[in-house]
């Protein structure tokens, strides 16, 4: 049963300089270590990509300045771990360098069923919803994490 459900996971960030500048250049060379690291972990499943295949930057769903990652897990403590015990976490520690304030969360989780491939709207409704009643079964953060969603067995 603990496969019977995945974890999605969106992240926004606005853009503090161009891509394409000094100030965000650690960033932009660590985006590729970063990506093949996460698909490298335990627990990793899927993340979006643009039409180039490396990473989703040239997505930009909302605003302009917006980036945004949208990515699939086993479990949240695959997730946790990636993001807060490998090399992800100086890009954690560094993000204030590379992005302006966010007004609300910038991150939402939610459970979805195997093979299922969330869409940036999709997160941007779960970031929503999150926003406006606080972490929930259908959104909610690394602080206050649900369970996964018990699974009805099929009538026999």
């Amino acid at each position: 049963m603990a496969n019977d459900y995945h974890l999605a996971q969106f992240n926004v960030a606005r853009l503090a300089a161009p891509l394409d500048s000094d100030q965000l250049r650690d960033f932009v060379d660590g985006l590729a270590p970063i990506n093949a690291l996460a698909e490298a972990s335990d627990g990793f499943i899927w993340r979006l990509v643009d039409d180039d295949g490396a990473d989703a930057t040239a997505l930009r769903p909302f605003d302009e300045d917006v980036i945004v990652n949208l990515s699939v897990w086993k479990d949240v403590e695959s997730l946790q771990a990636f993001v807060y015990n490998s090399r992800h976490r100086e890009f954690v520690r560094r993000r204030r360098q590379w992005f302006s304030a966010w007004q609300g969360p910038s991150y939402v989780l939610w459970w979805v069923v195997p093979g299922d491939r969330p869409t940036p709207q999709d997160g941007k409704q779960r970031l929503d919803l999150l926003a406006a009643r606080g972490p929930s079964a259908d959104a909610f953060d690394f602080r206050v994490a649900f369970p996964p969603p018990v699974a009805v067995a099929a009538p026999v």
